[in-house]
């Protein structure tokens, strides 16, 4: 007989950290094509953020109480009816759209998950989802080719430093808008540094002489406008979250929902599992500590994903 009582991340009103809270709540019972997961890490990402602060009501509205998170990974410990795939014992990744995966138990449809590679390590595997499929589909949406210059904004963060990498696979030269902090790192993967801030048109233009053929956006609107104003075609600028800008001036604005397949998710763990890409992990914090991890991740200075570990 399994426990009885699961611990969730709960808010119950639009806010800062301090609305997010660690409750009891019964253990999710699998419904029909679903299987109950028992989490060993969950990623934790800035949209989670703004959707919990209310920024995003008019796109994704929260109903109270609400959970949260997407990224997970862990044992599948219950199956419900028509399940076929999964058993009693499999280690899965993937992801929920009910905003539970922050939790130390969740139920998921199947087709949501895909089998754990043995070689990821659950951090990684549990970090997976948001920041593979997101980056998958920014880079699919601006259709670089081999020889072509392509600028990325917030290129060390956790959907930016697998995009720097998918660009630099099909032999794209990659410039990396981040802070000096990250230069060591971007230099390692092949990537040209540019520092945001003063003088930023000044390096994109030095370090792309001829132009640049596509710019990805994973910071906010201001980018969108840099790219348009620098003659970037604006179907081959796309942003993961300045939408009010891409509708503005027809700039592409694909996000994971584009590339939320098994299909795209296997083809991303393959990548890491193999060692080809790399999912820097800049911190791991328990549940219990999930206020912490946010008021980090809200700095906006972090390389990588950072992880609950349930």
């Amino acid at each position: 007989m399994g426990p009885t009582t699961a611990r969730a991340v709960r808010f119950d009103r639009y806010g800062g950290v301090d609305v997010l809270q660690v409750v009891d709540i019964p253990v999710p019972v699998p419904g029909e094509g679903e299987v109950l997961v028992e989490v060993r890490a969950a990623g934790i990402n800035p949209g989670e953020i703004a959707i919990r602060e209310g920024a995003m009501h008019e796109r994704f509205s929260s109903t109270f109480p609400s959970g949260q998170g997407s990224d997970l990974a862990g044992t599948v410990v219950g199956v419900g009816s028509g399940v076929t795939g999964f058993t009693v014992g499999d280690d899965v990744l993937g992801y929920s759209w009910e905003r539970s995966s922050q939790a130390t138990h969740v139920t998921v449809p199947v087709g949501q998950l895909i089998p754990k590679p043995p070689q990821l390590d659950w951090d990684v595997a549990g970090a997976l989802y948001v920041v593979g499929c997101t980056a998958y589909a920014a880079v699919r949406a601006v259709s670089p080719q081999p020889g072509e210059t392509v600028a990325v904004s917030a290129a060390a963060g956790g959907v930016g430093s697998v995009v720097v990498q998918l660009l630099r696979r099909l032999d794209v030269h990659v410039l990396g808008i981040a802070s000096p902090t990250n230069d060591a790192w971007l230099t390692a993967h092949r990537v040209t540094p540019v520092h945001y801030g003063d003088g930023l048109v000044g390096q994109l233009t030095a370090a792309a002489p001829d132009g640049i053929d596509a710019f990805i956006d994973l910071h906010g609107p201001e980018y969108v406008q840099l790219a348009a104003d620098l003659g970037v075609p604006h179907d081959r600028i796309e942003t993961i979250i300045a939408f009010a800008k891409a509708e503005e001036l027809g700039t592409r604005a694909d996000g994971s929902g584009t590339a939320s397949t098994p299909e795209v998710l296997t083809e991303m763990a393959a990548l890491v599992a193999s060692g080809e890409v790399e999912i820097p992990i800049a911190a791991r914090f328990p549940l219990d500590r999930v206020q912490e991890a946010f008021v980090q991740l809200g700095k906006r200075h972090t390389r990588g994903k950072i992880v609950l570990i349930p």
